[in-house]
């Protein structure tokens, strides 16, 4: 593929964030990108759970190396932009996540992720900041249109107070994202708070729990909404209910 690929990829992705509202599923192989291609979806997303399940692995337990040829991989599997779940970058410094954010831009990806996670807690505010302020820079110097999602981890970890999870975004938004989302906030009132607190840039909505449905987000101002491992969780859990049947 050329860069001219690539440049187009990344400018039908930018454009989809600049009005209405669109689904972004996130498939974990080169036949679950193919798939839903066909389905006629818009752009896609990897699952960092998704990959490292097909794998035999937990989540977290894939290093940059894999994830790098992972993102490659799905990128020339399809010709919808690509949004890469990159963890928190694989690296604790802001220079070692600049330069791996150098290298997944390189795989042609038109989106890319940065999470304030380390472990089972956060990083500072400012550690969180500076690390994503490196994330921009190295996109920036790349000369490629990449988005950068500054994403907080908050709510996934039991803190579910809403007030922190906002500082958080406005920070990371104010240090150069271009979208922003809190995976884990389900409550209808704290999305629109979010998405009013960011304005006018796009807010990512992770599709959590029986009662989010799809068709409520756009009226709270969400422009997109991601699945997560939800793909990958209800085909892992189709394969285990067919293979029970086999079992005497």
């Amino acid at each position: 593929m050329t860069n001219a690929t690539f440049a187009a990829r990344r400018a039908a992705f930018r454009a989809l964030h600049q009005d209405g509202f669109f689904v972004l599923p996130n498939p974990w192989d080169a036949g679950g990108a193919v798939r839903l291609q066909k389905l006629g979806f818009a752009a896609l997303a990897s699952t960092s759970a998704g990959m490292a399940w097909s794998w035999g692995r937990a989540d977290g337990q894939v290093g940059v190396d894999e994830v790098i040829e992972h993102l490659a991989l799905l990128v020339a599997a399809t010709d919808l932009p690509v949004n890469a779940d990159f963890e928190a970058g694989f690296a604790d410094t802001a220079e070692g996540v600049a330069a791996n954010v150098a290298r997944a831009v390189e795989t042609g990806i038109a989106g890319l992720s940065i999470e304030d996670r380390v472990g089972t807690d956060l990083y500072p505010i400012d550690t969180a900041v500076q690390r994503l302020a490196a994330a921009r820079a190295a996109i920036d110097a790349s000369g490629q249109d990449v988005m950068l999602v500054g994403r907080t981890e908050g709510f996934l970890i039991g803190r579910d107070d809403l007030a922190p999870t906002i500082e958080r975004l406005v920070a990371y938004s104010e240090a150069g994202a271009d979208c922003l989302y809190a995976p884990g906030v389900t409550r209808y009132d704290d999305i629109a708070a979010i998405v009013a607190a960011v304005a006018p840039k796009p807010v990512n909505v992770l599709l959590w729990g029986p009662d989010m449905k799809v068709a409520d987000l756009p009226g709270l101002g969400v422009r997109r909404a991601s699945t997560g491992a939800a793909l990958a969780v209800a085909a892992w859990s189709g394969f285990e209910a067919a293979a029970k049947d086999l079992l005497i």
